[in-house]
């Protein structure tokens, strides 16, 4: 009996159906490690799944991938739980995945080196974002295990240190799969609801890194680095590192010492005031006394005396300005006068007067103007004679010319 043949597309819809209709194939968990890991653009990842001899196809959804709790990478051992699928056009079957758990030590290693390299060049960790931690917070909230040995001592530290503090509990998760959105959940609350907040403890006490991993996680990186509120990071000992302590403002190697970075200690504050107040008694003391010796030096009688010794100088001085002043104006002026004296002895040489003492007179024209010469007459002109103590007039009447 022949077999009667069928498209590829009806053998891959058949296949596909018995794969979906098998209870075993509907709900699997498979451990393996990754490889060809691809981050699509539209927010699938696809890998492959392999073991040491063999492997397998396996697509994780979008809207799966953000709940994962943990950074993907090649050679890291996983267990996936999903579904086989059958691609009917492609036919090609793969593993669907619901959900991805991953387990030891250098598998979280690998995981929490993959997102703190990411977080690191999106500048999650610059200290140019970093807050500082006020010095005398009023009221401090701490986001722990309500508990835990961690809020026991934080409180108790608190408590010793500055009683004066309020200090709120914000109660949360800090170990499981719902640990990390409650403490992101949490920071974010208390910066909305709790404004008047100055200081934020984080954290939890010592554990392995399983334990510890909600603090390595995404969500709760991001929520201590859009906090507002200035954080501390306080988690496990002083030797684990996680996420949480690079992002936040500053990293307190336990719980305890967050308690002791965010409050000051009344006692030192008090022994560091009386010390201030000794301090500023001993140099206002200090000051006062160079001051009176200073006045002390300063005697009235002895300033008098200094005051009328430069007066007496400046009169002095004054004195011997006026002298020779005095000597250089006389000076000046018996030296014009001997000048004027001279000019005066030259113009009375010259005075006609003088000369006419001497037998000597001027002769004057009808005008007025002085003769100085026979051609300036003619006969019958009359002239006037001037003589020392009066005139003549007389006409001419005869002009001899000298030869």
């Amino acid at each position: 009996m022949a077999i009667k043949p069928v498209k590829v597309s009806q053998l891959n819809a058949y296949i596909k159906r018995v794969l979906q209709s098998d209870p075993l194939l509907g709900n699997v968990c498979v451990v393996g490690e990754i490889s060809n890991l691809k981050f699509h653009s539209t927010g699938h990842v696809y890998f492959t799944l392999k073991d040491e001899n063999s492997k397998i196809s396996c697509f994780l959804a979008a809207e799966n991938l953000k709940f994962l709790r943990f950074e993907m990478a090649d050679g890291m051992e996983i267990t996936a739980e999903g579904y086989i699928y059958l691609y009917e056009k492609g036919g090609t079957y793969s593993l669907n995945i619901r959900d991805i758990q991953i387990a030891g030590l250098g598998n979280l290693s690998i995981a929490f080196e993959k997102l703190k390299e990411r977080l690191s060049k999106e500048g999650l960790f610059d200290e140019k974002y970093k807050k500082p931690i006020p010095s005398f917070p009023e009221k401090i909230a701490v986001i722990t295990s309500e508990s835990g040995a961690a809020v026991r001592d934080i409180l108790k530290i608190i408590k010793n240190r500055n009683n004066i503090v309020d200090v709120l509990v914000y109660p949360v998760l800090v170990q499981g799969p719902g640990a990390a959105p409650d403490i992101a959940d949490a920071i974010r609350q208390v910066n909305q609801l709790f404004p008047e907040i100055h200081t934020i403890i984080v954290g939890r006490g010592g554990g392995s890194i399983e334990e510890l991993w909600a603090f390595n996680e995404e969500i709760v990186a991001r929520s201590i680095f859009d906090s507002r509120i200035p954080v501390i990071s306080a988690v496990g000992h002083e030797i684990d590192f996680t996420i949480s302590d690079f992002v936040a403002d500053r990293r307190a190697e336990t719980p305890t010492a967050a308690a002791q970075m965010a409050v000051p200690d009344v006692n030192d504050l008090k022994s560091s005031i009386s010390q201030l107040k000794m301090n500023l008694q001993y140099q206002g003391a200090n000051f006062i006394r160079k001051k009176e010796l200073q006045l002390q030096r300063c005697n009235i009688e002895a300033m008098a005396s200094k005051f009328e010794n430069r007066i007496s100088l400046q009169i002095n001085d004054i004195n011997n300005q006026y002298k020779e002043m005095f000597t250089l104006i006389s000076n000046l002026i018996y030296n014009k006068k001997n000048k004027i004296d001279s000019v005066k002895e030259q113009l009375e040489a010259l005075n006609p007067q003088n000369i006419m003492e001497r037998g000597y007179s001027a002769l004057l024209n009808s005008e007025g103007e002085f003769l100085n010469s026979v051609n300036a007459l003619k006969i019958h002109d009359v002239f006037t004679a001037v003589l020392k103590d009066g005139r003549i007039e007389g006409s001419v009447k005869e002009i001899r010319k000298d030869k």
